[in-house]
This record gives structure tokens, sequence and C-alpha cells, in this order.
């Protein structure tokens, strides 16, 4: 039941090449790399000056981050624009550049990755109810982030 304690780092150089390390493999926010340091216990003002030196060294780079988290969400995970923007905000993106990377998604990808996501959605519904089964197709592509306009009208124009 006794959990091992986590060794505490209070050396701004080890800190700093932990993060170094966080950041190398995968993309980061300035707010994980930030919460990472503050759980291996290092003090807010030296937090700061190693975030300053990871944005200086090119490890962190907050619009380099969300263009990679948009990308991956949509492209892998078949996110649409509203559950993408609330990933980025719980990750503390600031407004403005959610705005700008949300820009760099083609509207007719977006539009066929909808399209696809719906085909596939109809083809595993079993529902007969035409009402009940456009609802569910609705909730489905909504609960993925996508615009209702944007769903009545793929389902409007096709025959799901």
């Amino acid at each position: 039941m006794n959990e091992p304690k986590k060794k505490r780092i209070t050396d701004e150089k080890t800190g700093l090449a932990k993060a170094e390390h966080f950041c190398a493999y995968q993309e980061r926010s300035q707010q994980e790399v930030r919460d990472k340091l503050y759980d291996l216990g290092l003090y807010p003002d030296a937090v700061e000056r190693i975030i300053s030196k990871l944005i200086e060294g090119n490890y962190l780079n907050e619009e380099r981050f969300a263009r990679a988290y948009v990308q991956g969400k949509f492209n892998q995970k078949t996110w649409g624009r509203i559950k993408i923007k609330q990933g980025l905000k719980l990750k503390r993106v600031p407004e403005k550049l959610i705005n700008k990377v949300l820009m760099g998604i083609d509207g007719d990808d977006y539009l066929l990755k909808l399209e696809q996501l719906l085909a596939k959605r109809a083809a595993q519904t079993t529902e007969k109810d035409t009402f009940k089964r456009r609802y569910k197709l609705i909730q489905y592509a909504t609960s993925r982030g996508f615009e209702a306009d944007l769903i009545n009208d793929v389902l409007n124009n096709s025959e799901l």
C-alpha cells in the first residue's frame, strides 16, 4: 500500500534536461511542460526559466504543437473542429492560435471525413425507423465534434 516517493528535483539543469527529453519525442504545449516540471518538484521561477530556454532552443513551439495536434486528431481520430478546439483549450493554447491552426484544415477534406464517418456509422446502425436512425447519426457526428449544420447538409445530400 505504501507508494514509493517520487524523487524531487530542485536542480534547474536536471529539470532542463528532463524537459528537453520530454519535448524531444513528441510535440508538447507549454502547459504540459509546465505541469511536468511542477510534478518534478521545481519552483515556479525555475519552471518559467526552463520554459524560456526550451523555446529558445526550439524544443517548445506552441504553433508547431497546435498544428500537430490538429492534424493528429483530424486524420487519426476523425475529430471535428469543435472537439479539436476544446482539446486545444484544455492544453491552454491561445484562442488566436487555435483559430489560425483550425483554418489549416481543408474544407473539402473536412466534408469528406464527415461523409466517411457518417457512412461507416450508418452501416453499423441497425435502427429501422428513419427518424431515429437520422437522430443517432446526428448524435454520433456531434459527439465527434462536427458542426450540426454540416451534418444536416451531408445527411440531406446522401442516402444514409
